[in-house]
């Protein structure tokens, strides 16, 4: 549901990001009978994957029928949905004002981000193309659709030799290309020797193509290492042009692997009133945890408002 109307009174909550995170948020805060405005810019990081995995009920559904779906979800209870970018927000005395790209302004007492990330990929010919497909992060995301085959690691930072070992559940068949990462402690190399991962020093200058497969890539010394699947781990940095405009900053994740938005338990940020949930601010969350966690801030900023519903009804009663 596409809904360009803007109430008179301001929403009691803005959604910014229409993602499992936004969604489900929304979803929450309409059934509990909030006024709930979603601005999705329709850019989700799973775009070019084929299914979404580990998701119950809903393991190999195309990620654009899953937000489908929950769109319909959320309008069914009375939420609304607006395709279109939010560019700024800025607090007012009655809660915060949000402009979007198509030119609209629109006024709500409470903001929850789930505005996601973008992955940092390496500049390797043909890399970026077939990200999400047969170029991946996430071995319990695409692990299991690549069981069996060769699986190559591109080492571009730390943690290049766990990601390794960790595929090995999937395949016998692992290769830790060295590639711009740091060389392998000799414990890590150990550990690759122990499990028949072999690694294959220099620079990775072009994937391999054939048929719209992934066969293999080429390396700068003119070698070749074939492979049906190239895993990385790249940096991410979380989308938060719209948390900097009300004061929030992006931090470095704990494990050195990109910028987040820092957060309590519930979603809550320093700023009052904001709320975050899903990537901007775990960038390691997959689609479920992502979910959940707008679920648990829906909850947390519905309580809220309660809480402020409350005074205000209290202090009506007050004599003048």
């Amino acid at each position: 549901m596409d809904d360009d109307a803007t109430p008179s009174e301001p929403y009691d909550v803005i959604v910014i990001g229409g993602g499992a995170a936004g969604l489900s948020g929304a979803l929450t805060l309409a059934r509990a009978r909030r006024t709930v405005l979603v601005l999705d810019a329709g850019e989700p990081r799973n775009a070019p994957a084929a299914g979404v995995h580990g998701f119950l009920t809903r393991d190999g559904l195309p990620p654009a029928e899953l937000v489908r779906l929950g769109a319909a979800e959320v309008a069914r209870y009375g939420g609304r949905i607006r395709h279109t970018r939010a560019t700024t927000a800025r607090r007012t005395a009655a809660g915060f004002t949000v402009e979007t790209a198509d030119g609209h302004a629109a006024r709500g007492r409470r903001l929850l981000l789930a505005t996601g990330l973008h992955d940092e990929l390496p500049d390797v010919a043909g890399l970026r193309e077939r990200w999400g497909r047969d170029v991946l992060h996430c071995p319990y995301c695409h692990g299991w659709e690549f069981r069996d085959q060769p699986i190559a690691v591109l080492a571009t930072g730390p943690h290049a030799a766990q990601k390794a070992l960790l595929l090995r559940q999937w395949s016998s068949t692992v290769t830790l290309l060295q590639h711009t990462g740091p060389a392998p402690s000799a414990e890590e190399r150990e550990q690759l020797a122990a499990r028949d991962i072999a690694v294959v020093e220099g620079e990775v200058v072009a994937l391999e193509i054939d048929d719209d497969r992934l066969h293999g890539v080429r390396l700068a010394s003119g070698g070749r290492v074939g492979c049906r699947a190239l895993a990385l781990m790249p940096r991410m940095r979380a989308h938060a042009d719209v948390a900097a405009d009300l004061g929030l900053d992006l931090v470095e994740h704990p494990m050195g692997m990109g910028h987040q938005l820092p957060a309590g338990p519930g979603g809550d940020t320093t700023v009052a009133g904001v709320w975050v949930a899903g990537n901007v601010a775990d960038l390691f969350a997959g689609v479920v945890a992502a979910a959940a966690a707008g679920v648990t801030a829906a909850a947390a900023i519905n309580a809220d408002l309660v809480t402020e519903d409350t005074r205000r009804a209290v202090e009506r009663l007050l004599p003048v």
